[in-house]
């Protein structure tokens, strides 16, 4: 049964402002991750808190049929609840007031951080359970490390901004309403991909040194059709310095500047260098990530483009019974080597 104590309120959440000072939100069930399994955990958690039995064990199979999968996408997580007949929000470009006032409204949130652990840093999800303003902390149950633990609001945001302050909200269908209001306009087309293109355009003129915010400013301008923008500023943020902290166990010879996994989680680099005619890049970079990732179905896919468009059919084909053969699911790539097989 689902709950949640909130403490100390102040003011009402009328005005859409949380002016709540304690959240803890409670009737959620832990779970610690399987390798590589942080994506169906946390969304397991997640559904967990409106009374869904789901565990990592029926929700991985679904996003993941290939165990040793590396990544699940926000969009992927989305699908598999709304599949389950839950409401879903994928926003991105949040900040710590919408986190406080979807939390005081009683809503867990899924935010999509980076992850340094004493296996290296990696791309990790974080199921947000509340926050504590006298300390400056939120809560989250993490797959990883355990239940209630504290991110404060300041490391928080410096994990979350690796990803463009990607973040889910799971809701039951009849609160669709409800959750409309608390987001407000956010929820109107294309408000939310505007605001991350402002939030990059502001942080890389602060801090020009910064490669996470070069790295979302190329992933707004390649949403927003500018091809050529978004490999300048890929370029940028792979010119940036390394930010060891981040990127511990960085292996010698390791491409570019950003963390080493960073295209485990994120493609946006191999769109923009295709869609700039940069052909041989795509197949270095995508081949440097599967020297280190075998099974990475994304970095076949997008080199098979790449050998495709450099003449290299039977290359290209390779790779893309690759990926399927890692996800037999993956439309693009099956629909991509129907296009091969009939030249």
């Amino acid at each position: 049964m689902r709950g949640f104590l909130l403490g100390l309120a102040t003011a009402l959440l009328g005005s859409g402002l949380a002016a709540t000072h304690s959240v803890r939100l409670e009737g959620i069930r832990h779970e610690y991750q399987r390798l590589n399994n942080c994506g169906p955990a946390t969304l397991a958690m997640s559904l967990s808190f409106w009374g869904s039995r789901l565990t990592q064990y029926q929700t991985a199979p679904a996003l993941k049929p290939n165990r040793a999968d590396k990544n699940v996408s926000p969009s992927e997580m989305a699908a598999y609840a709304r599949a389950q007949g839950f409401g879903v929000h994928q926003g991105l470009a949040g900040d710590l007031a919408l986190l406080k006032r979807l939390l005081a409204a009683g809503y867990p949130v899924i935010a999509q951080t980076w992850f340094v652990s004493d296996q290296g840093g990696m791309g990790h999800y974080r199921l947000l359970t509340g926050y504590e303003e006298s300390g400056a902390y939120f809560r989250a149950f993490d797959s990883y490390n355990g239940p209630d633990i504290r991110l404060g609001y300041g490391e928080l945001d410096r994990l979350w901004q690796v990803y463009n302050r990607t973040y889910l909200v799971v809701y039951p269908a009849s609160r669709q309403a409800a959750v409309a209001g608390l987001l407000g306009q956010r929820l109107a087309p294309g408000f939310e991909s505007q605001r991350a293109l402002g939030v990059a355009r502001q942080e890389v003129q602060r801090q020009p040194a910064d490669g996470f915010a070069w790295f979302n400013l190329g992933s707004s301008l390649l949403e927003a059709g500018d091809a050529a923008g978004a490999a300048a500023a890929f370029d940028r943020a792979r010119s940036a310095p390394v930010n060891r902290s981040f990127d511990p166990d960085r292996p010698p010879g390791a491409g570019g500047n950003w963390p080493w996994r960073t295209l485990w989680y994120q493609f946006g680099p191999y769109a923009a260098y295709y869609g700039t005619g940069r052909y041989a890049e795509v197949v270095s970079l995508t081949s440097q990530t599967l020297g280190k990732a075998p099974d990475h179905e994304e970095s076949y896919y997008w080199r098979a483009r790449a050998r495709m468009a450099l003449g290299q059919t039977e290359a290209a084909r390779a790779d893309l019974r690759a990926a399927l053969r890692h996800r037999p699911g993956f439309a693009e790539a099956r629909s991509l080597l129907s296009g091969v097989a009939s030249r």
